[in-house]
């Protein structure tokens, strides 16, 4: 089978930790959650520092819930928000998406959320989304579309920050325009009885525009992204200075707006 060939863009800095930790199964699984039942069985793909992993398992509290991660490092942060929150009815395990090591019909609900748009082969990767998914049971799929992202006021800086970007995560094999394909590649992958969904994340409170445009501008200087961003030959050092300087620009001003429009697909498995 295929194994991952697209580089994960971001990398787990601090930076993009910020933003990951800061999801939960409300904020981010909204469209699954009136599908759970408390005996269910869940794979959470790409679960990274656990804190949707942590939350499906409380929902699912007579049932179990398996995070998988393809960077191990990550999964020690899981394991460690799962003990400070005392949930016992969890696991993790390094995996592959595009190769999972469960046999056929292993889970109640495989779920993954901003996924997709990073892997090398998303068709093939709900194909194995689907395979260990059980009769009767549900595929979960959320990602972002970096182009219907959506701000206010106008930045000629921010416009060059979604170009770089868009051009970043091509360059490593990821799909950033993820969102609005999520039910073009679960047809390719035989999926049917999809419902499509949209949901946003808003952030418009000074907190939270000081929150976004400071995890965005640490992240353009001090990641994984932005080293690929120079070493790629996208952006030089003073390019991405610009860059960082406008996200943090649009932070300060009063009337900033930001919204990131997410696909969503629930697909259930013919019994």
């Amino acid at each position: 089978m295929p194994k991952e060939t697209a580089v994960y863009t971001h990398g787990h800095h601090e930076s993009v930790l910020r933003s990951h930790t800061w999801r939960t199964a409300a904020n981010s699984a909204a469209y699954l959650l009136g599908s759970l039942e408390p005996h269910m069985r869940i794979l959470d793909i790409g679960c990274g520092p656990g804190t949707i992993t942590a939350d499906l398992a409380a929902l699912v509290p007579d049932g179990h819930v398996t995070g998988v991660d393809h960077a191990p490092a990550i999964l020690e942060q899981a394991r460690d928000t799962a003990a400070a929150r005392g949930v016992a009815n969890i696991d993790f395990a390094v995996a592959d998406v595009h190769a999972l090591a469960y046999p056929d019909d292993s889970f109640c609900v495989v779920h993954a959320h901003q996924v997709l748009q990073h892997v090398g082969d998303p068709v093939q990767a709900l194909r194995e989304m689907y395979r260990v998914t059980r009769p009767g049971g549900f595929i979960a799929v959320r990602d972002a579309d970096y182009a219907a992202m959506a701000w206010y006021p106008v930045s000629e800086g921010m416009d060059d920050w979604l170009d770089l970007y868009e051009r970043v995560a091509r360059a490593n094999g990821g799909e950033p325009d993820a969102g609005r394909r999520l039910t073009s590649w679960a047809l390719q992958a035989g999926l049917r009885n999809i419902t499509a969904t949209s949901s946003t994340w808003t952030f418009a409170t000074a907190e939270e525009r000081a929150w976004w445009s400071g995890l965005w501008a640490d992240r353009t200087l001090a990641s994984a992204y932005a080293d690929r961003a120079a070493e790629g030959g996208h952006a030089s050092a003073g390019q991405l200075r610009v860059v960082a300087e406008a996200w943090r620009e649009w932070g300060r001003q009063e009337d900033g707006w930001f919204s990131v429009l997410h696909g969503e697909i629930l697909c259930r498995k013919d019994v």
